[in-house]
């Protein structure tokens, strides 16, 4: 089991233009249970509209920093803040539903017997009436293209279209930002192609971890390069592609 950094510090102000950034962390630090550093005192922060890629080598920390966002790991002292609000015991229900997480593997994400019970699931336990969780239900499978599918169970699904239902499950509770787990993994290249153009047509600001840097070049103007549990770049997407040696030197290749 994973175990927080004993002395996270507390969050401070981080530079944003007058405005609160939906997303902020600051001085994120990460140990798993053998005291190998997960995270070394990360910070950044995300404003409403923007979507940004996270890249690095495997073991950079990049899955472990995003569990954070929605307090999957830490504790009440993670230095997180999402829409203004401290990651707390208090406010832990409401950022799981501002913070929209989808894994890699869909099926982590789909358990109930059919599709349409899926995206209804986390409604359903927001509280929302019968006819709310419907239409919750209802829109998110026709934002994502899938709603032709929903008396379909989800294991019999393809692997794009279980991408597709793990995105709506966390659409229907309407978040502020998704924070995708390598969503093009696994995926033919008409997937593949079927989710980018899905993912840029959703109006929200993401955060997407990934290894597809054609993915990254067409659709994040952003990019967040982390290494070693360390941020060793954050900047405009263009820039940072062009730097061949700092790519090279973080384990990532050129599109």
């Amino acid at each position: 089991m994973p175990v927080a950094h004993p002395s996270p510090a507390p969050l401070k102000n981080l530079p944003d233009n007058g405005r609160i950034p939906l997303v902020k962390v600051n001085e994120l630090f990460f140990n798993y249970h053998d005291g190998l550093p997960a995270l070394r005192g990360v910070s950044f922060a995300i404003r409403r509209g923007e979507k940004v890629a996270l890249v690095g080598p495997n073991g950079a920390g990049k899955s472990t920093l995003m569990l954070h966002l929605n307090g999957l790991l830490g504790g009440e002292d993670t230095p997180v803040a999402v829409g203004g609000m401290d990651l707390s015991k208090k406010n832990l229900p409401l950022i799981r539903a501002k913070v929209g997480l989808v894994f890699q593997n869909p099926d982590d994400q789909l358990f109930s017997p059919t599709v349409f019970d899926d995206v209804a699931f986390g409604p359903l336990h927001m509280g929302f009436s019968e006819e709310e969780v419907r239409q919750r239900a209802a829109k998110a499978l026709a934002q994502v293209g899938v709603s032709d599918l929903s008396r379909r169970l989800s294991h019999h699904l393809s692997v794009g279209q279980k991408k597709r239902v793990a995105i709506a499950t966390v659409l229907s509770m309407d978040p502020e930002i998704l924070v995708l787990d390598e969503p093009t993994a696994g995926l033919d290249p008409r997937g593949r192609r079927d989710l980018i153009n899905l993912l840029r047509d959703l109006p929200l600001t993401m955060l997407v971890s990934t290894h597809d840097m054609r993915l990254v070049h067409e659709l994040f103007p952003r990019l967040i390069i982390l290494d070693e549990g360390l941020i060793v770049a954050d900047g405009a997407t263009a820039d940072l592609l062009a730097d061949s040696p700092l790519l090279e030197k973080h384990g990532l290749e050129a599109v």
